[in-house]
């Protein structure tokens, strides 16, 4: 093999391996960081990934939120219908937040099955469109539908 294609097979195989660490890396970080949406019925199901961060989504139980007086700590259960999950949160939550209405919580399972929430965020219903773009629609003359529940 002369030189030339040493030197040439060296930078080939240099570029693999690098590119091979930068891919190694940035699907390490990726997973780490990923968040799987479970319903209840996956906890109930043990679905749920151990020892990770999870997103927890369902809708706030009738008759289930309470609320500590002393301090900013609520506990309430998340329901899909079929299993419910008791979830336990210590700040400040959203504006749209009440029984009945679609949560996700992010945190994590303990050994119990209580999920403890480090953020919780109050969902729209799906029938839910921002002005901007009704108005946009209408302008175009494409009203949007109504829809039927």
């Amino acid at each position: 093999m002369t030189p030339t294609r040493r030197k040439r097979l060296a930078l080939v195989a240099v570029i693999v391996l690098g590119v091979g660490a930068a891919t190694a890396v940035a699907i390490t970080a990726l997973n780490d960081n990923m968040l799987y949406f479970v319903s209840p019925s996956d906890v109930y199901a043990d679905a749920a990934p151990p020892d990770r961060r999870i997103r927890l989504g369902g809708l706030v139980a009738a008759g289930s939120v309470k609320r500590d007086p002393d301090s900013l700590a609520v506990a309430f259960m998340v329901t899909d219908g079929r299993h419910e999950v008791p979830v336990s949160f210590e700040g400040i939550l959203p504006d749209l937040f009440r029984e009945g209405q679609g949560v996700i919580a992010h945190g994590h399972l303990d050994g119990t099955g209580r999920f403890h929430a480090d953020e919780v965020l109050a969902r729209h219903d799906e029938t839910y469109m921002p002005p901007e773009v009704m108005r946009s629609l209408e302008a175009a003359g494409h009203p949007p539908e109504a829809s039927e529940s």
